[in-house]
């Protein structure tokens, strides 16, 4: 089930060719007004149409700047990153992210509104095909009585279901998920990580999701990329995660697996 890592690349990567996104020994370095940060190192690994693929590791180990460059807000000091074969080369509306702030709405914006945004910004759809395409994937996440709400009246888990049905959507190529439910309390939390994957069950969309939870990381996806601390490293792949299952105690064995990879 854990493959471990060489020379930087996930253990169970693909070629290029079958993957939807490939990340190709990816260091990714930024600078503060005090140091030029390395935060990636030579990380490699691919996502497949349809995987539920996480990254995991350490606060610091370069998780949600992997997921910024693969969103294109910024780009590798080394290697490359492509999706269906295409250098990434900025942001796009084949990949739309999902962050944790709850503050990601527009705030003016009704629930059915913030939905049909980017919908009609990108110019993907009229306003009439927009609309009922929004209306399809509120209701999708359950939240067709808050269609004309403003975000001030729904609570945190509500206003993570409506960023996820904007993304879902601009039906991109992959959704990116930056933590999402981090700030949620723990029972909100588990019902959203639960209607993720009925969703995803309905429609069978890639999403590639950043955690720092080893039981999130079990319970959302199928493959697990573990990262080293900073500057983050592959250091394994876990696949057929979801085989694992909480009634058998393979669930629990597996988080204590991955817990003594990521901190031996």
């Amino acid at each position: 089930m854990t493959s471990p890592a060489t020379d930087g690349r996930s253990g169970n990567e693909q070629s290029a060719g079958g993957a939807l996104l490939d990340v190709s020994s990816v260091t990714l370095r930024y600078k503060t007004p005090s140091a030029a940060v390395t935060a990636t190192e030579r990380v490699s690994f691919s996502v497949n149409p349809a995987d539920r693929f996480v990254l995991l590791g350490p606060s610091g180990c370069g998780k949600s700047t992997l997921l910024k460059a693969v969103g294109g807000y910024m780009h590798p000091s080394e290697g490359s990153i492509t999706i269906k074969g295409r250098p990434v080369k900025g942001p796009g509306p084949d990949r739309m992210m999902v962050f944790q702030e709850f503050d990601q709405l527009l705030p003016w914006k009704t629930v059915l509104h913030n939905v049909m945004f980017p919908l009609i910004n990108a110019r993907k759809l009229d306003r009439k095909s927009a609309e009922a395409k929004a209306r399809h994937y509120i209701e999708k996440v359950g939240l067709t009585r808050a269609a004309d709400s403003y975000p001030h009246t729904l609570s945190g888990g509500m206003k993570q279901r409506v960023a996820i049905a904007r993304g879902m959507a601009m039906e991109p190529d992959i959704l990116l998920m930056d933590e999402p439910f981090a700030a949620l309390d723990a029972l909100t939390r588990r019902t959203c990580q639960d209607e993720l994957l009925q969703l995803w069950d309905e429609t069978r969309f890639t999403v590639l999701f950043v955690t720092h939870s080893i039981a999130e990381a079990i319970k959302i996806g199928n493959r697990i990329l573990l990262l080293s601390p900073h500057p983050g490293r592959v250091k394994a792949e876990v696949v057929d995660v979801d085989t694992a299952s909480p009634t058998d105690g393979s669930a629990g064995r597996l988080e204590k697996e991955i817990h003594d990879l990521l901190f031996a």
